[in-house]
């Protein structure tokens, strides 16, 4: 396989240059990353697909990554109980060298064959589940490993890849090849990789939030009541969807059940 993550900058003598030139082309290159995307949609779609086919038919998604790929979708998971009241334990991540040592990037994880695998194991993976390795390389041995496994227990996989015809692609049966071209600085895929990864995240997890039944409209029905600024924002919502036109009372109603979605079905039984 070609690694096109690791080819050389089209950039150089960059200690020569001035904030101007950096910041205008590295700007340059992360303008690729959207327009690479947008040519890789049918198979973020196909990937997509099977996330919700699996979540409605009562399985798991489990992301399998190490390096900032993997730091980047325990931010994306992490999101998703409060922005769209989803269950714990439904959208996951299992990175290299665990969640709790996320801030200590301890890249040398990235190479242990078994830690993956025996992760999944532990979370009681299955053949209702899809599990999606994140490799910049294609190559990283903890999420390849962790793939074959899953391969030859019939568990559906599915990975996001910044190199072509790459080993973890492969073992993938909904593979997204997001190839961004050399990185500005040699070899550094946090950066338009980092980048081209975070907006697949938030596309795939919006996409398939709203395709379960989390979103209604364009609104987050179920988003938990953490603070202040979300609560309001919930309370003007079932104003608005409810035709309340007392704030306290909206507020009363909402609080009593938890969510606008809660409080709305509450609210059409009354009128039933």
């Amino acid at each position: 396989m070609t690694r096109i993550t690791e080819q050389p900058s089209l950039y150089d003598h960059l200690e020569t240059k001035s904030v101007e030139e950096l910041t205008r082309y590295i700007n340059q290159e992360d303008a690729k990353v959207a327009k690479v995307i947008e040519g890789e949609l049918p198979s973020i779609n196909k990937l997509i697909s099977a996330i919700v086919d699996k979540l409605n038919a009562g399985g798991r998604m489990f992301y399998l990554g190490a390096g900032s790929g993997g730091r980047l979708s325990v931010l994306d998971v992490i999101e998703l109980p409060t922005t769209y009241g989803l269950p714990e334990g439904i959208y996951n991540t299992i990175l290299a060298g665990g969640i709790d040592r996320m801030a200590d990037a301890l890249e040398e994880k990235e190479d242990e064959l078994e830690e993956g695998w025996n992760a999944l194991v532990d979370a009681g993976v299955n053949s209702k589940d899809i599990v999606v390795g994140i490799s910049a390389s294609g190559t990283t041995p903890f999420v390849l490993e962790g793939l074959k496994r899953c391969r030859s227990l019939n568990i559906t996989t599915g990975c996001i890849v910044s190199n072509p015809s790459s080993p973890i692609a492969e073992q993938a049966d909904y593979p997204v090849e997001v190839i961004t071209g050399p990185e500005f600085i040699t070899g550094s895929t946090r950066m338009k990789c980092g980048t081209a990864q975070k907006m697949l995240f938030d596309m795939i997890s919006t996409t398939v939030m709203i395709r379960i039944g989390r979103i209604e409209g364009n609104n987050m029905v179920n988003v938990k009541l953490i603070n202040d600024k979300i609560l309001d924002r919930g309370v003007k919502m079932l104003m608005q969807k409810a035709e309340i036109e007392n704030y306290e009372e909206a507020k009363a109603i909402l609080l009593e059940h938890g969510s606008v979605k809660e409080a709305m079905e509450h609210i059409m039984k009354k009128h039933i």
